[in-house]
């Protein structure tokens, strides 16, 4: 490889927006200069991990698979908690150290998983929030930025083509579709003005199929479940991948254990109540999904029925 040319780096998540994103890239590119890398936060669906073999298959590229790894960070933790002899108090009046028996409970679970949004919440003591979503940060940005710079301190410019669309979000919808982050970077985002429908029309014209996740009533498949699942989604996910939910809850466990406050839920939501166990139990991931059952503000339960796990059901009329 020639040290010097231009790279285009697609992130692929396999999701609609970025196969599109990597099929433009592709179509525009000689595919030598074209590099696809998936940043895997531990956290998806094992259709995603085949649909990345599809698409590598599909299009006879390779797709780099990127992890990011907090065995560091935990070892510091553990270290920090079994030697914390602080003396100080809080403005409320608590002790800031760790007690002897949340030091137990929490040596006892902190130890390098290998699965990356498992770790990364160890080391947090907690899960991200929509408030505080460092999952985003620390599992995809930075690893995607890392192996990027690397690409340039061996001489390269590389372009980062990102699938991002305004109408996504209000926090997108002034996105730029092109911008120079200096030093040889620079950020490229193709399908910006663009709406679902045209992505999956375009990628459909490539002859590139979705992945199947949405034709199963997810409306996104980065992660199984987001920490921002929509009530509706997390129903189709209980009823269709009961096997998920049953991870988190195990993840629910441990990171509880590895927090001082001694427990932490997957999904947070506003809640009034000062005993934690009370909070724990209104808010954990089985207590959401019954929450998803309901209708009418949690009053009474939906009584339409759900797809049978084999039907189609799609948000984008992928069905129809």
């Amino acid at each position: 490889m020639s040290a010097g040319r231009v790279l285009h780096v697609v992130s692929v998540s396999g999701g609609k927006d970025s196969s599109a994103t990597l099929l433009l890239a592709l179509e525009r590119f000689a595919p030598e200069t074209v590099r696809a890398i998936f940043c895997d936060t531990g956290n998806e669906h094992q259709e995603t991990h085949d649909y990345l073999a599809y698409l590598e298959k599909a299009l006879d590229i390779r797709i780099t698979r990127l992890r990011a790894d907090f065995s560091e960070q935990i070892l510091r933790k553990r270290m920090f908690i079994a030697r914390d002899q602080r003396t100080r108090r809080d403005a409320s009046g608590r002790r800031v150290r760790w007690s002897n028996k949340a030091k137990r409970r929490a040596l006892a679970v902190l130890y390098p998983s290998g699965n990356p949004f498992l770790d990364l919440c160890l080391w947090k003591g907690r899960f991200p929030s929509r408030k505080v979503q460092f999952c985003t940060e620390e599992l995809k940005r930075n690893i995607a930025v890392e192996h990027q710079l690397a690409l340039i301190d061996a001489g390269h410019i590389v372009v980062s083509w990102q699938g991002v669309r305004r109408d996504e979000s209000i926090n997108r919808r002034n996105v730029k579709r092109f911008e120079a982050s200096g030093g040889g970077l620079y950020s490229f985002r193709p399908i910006a003005d663009w709406t679902a429908e045209q992505v999956f029309a375009y990628c459909a014209s490539k002859g590139i199929q979705p992945n199947p996740l949405y034709r199963q009533g997810m409306t996104r498949v980065g992660c199984m479940p987001c920490i921002n699942v929509r009530k509706e989604e997390l129903r189709q996910i209980a009823q269709r991948f009961p096997e998920h939910p049953a991870r988190i809850a195990e993840w629910e466990r441990m990171v509880g254990a590895a927090s001082k406050r001694g427990f932490s839920t997957f999904i947070t939501d506003a809640h009034d109540a000062s005993d934690r166990r009370q909070i724990f139990a209104d808010l954990n991931i089985w207590s959401r999904i019954e929450w998803a059952k309901t209708t009418r503000g949690g009053q009474q339960y939906n009584l339409l029925p759900l797809p049978e796990s084999s039907q189609c059901s799609s948000a984008y009329g992928l069905c129809e």
